[in-house]
């Protein structure tokens, strides 16, 4: 089986590299067949390039909700975002409507896709490093893939 692992966000805007931070420490910690781990900074549409060909991906990426608290990390399944679909503008599509005009499309898409969402605190200031609360779950969230990954 061919799984990605995709860890999302813009390195540079503080706890928004969360994803990317986990990738990383995956990347020097992870040798396991038939596993791709990457870092990107994309959103909608282009997420189907990267998706493309792989039996199951793994999304690690930042969110924020009103109830959270930093460092908090959600376990989603696709169905999660299917509530949020629109296709209002092509420019700036959600992850549920992407996949789903990936799907009509035809692209060979995962067939099942898991995202951890780290629940975070500062997105917008530029900052190479994560709060605290949100840098101390990264080695969690690490351990939370690899047991997804079934490697411990």
């Amino acid at each position: 089986m061919k799984t990605l692992v995709l860890g999302l966000g813009n390195p540079i805007l503080s706890d928004d590299g969360v994803g990317i931070r986990v990738a990383q420490e995956l990347r020097s910690n992870l040798e396991y067949e038939g596993t791709a781990v990457m870092e990107a900074s994309v959103a909608g549409l282009d997420l189907l390039d990267l998706l493309t060909s792989y039996d199951k991906a793994i999304i690690i990426d930042a969110i924020q909700t009103r109830e959270g608290r930093p460092g908090q990390v959600y376990r989603l399944k696709v169905e999660d975002f299917m509530a949020t679909q629109h296709a209002s503008l092509l420019h700036d599509v959600n992850f549920a409507t992407a996949l789903e005009l990936g799907r009509r499309l035809g692209i060979p898409l995962p067939k099942e896709i898991v995202v951890f969402a780290v629940e975070v605190e500062d997105v917008t200031t530029f900052n190479e490093r994560c709060t605290p609360k949100v840098a101390q779950i990264v080695p969690v969230v690490v351990d939370m893939v690899m047991r997804e990954l079934n490697v411990e």
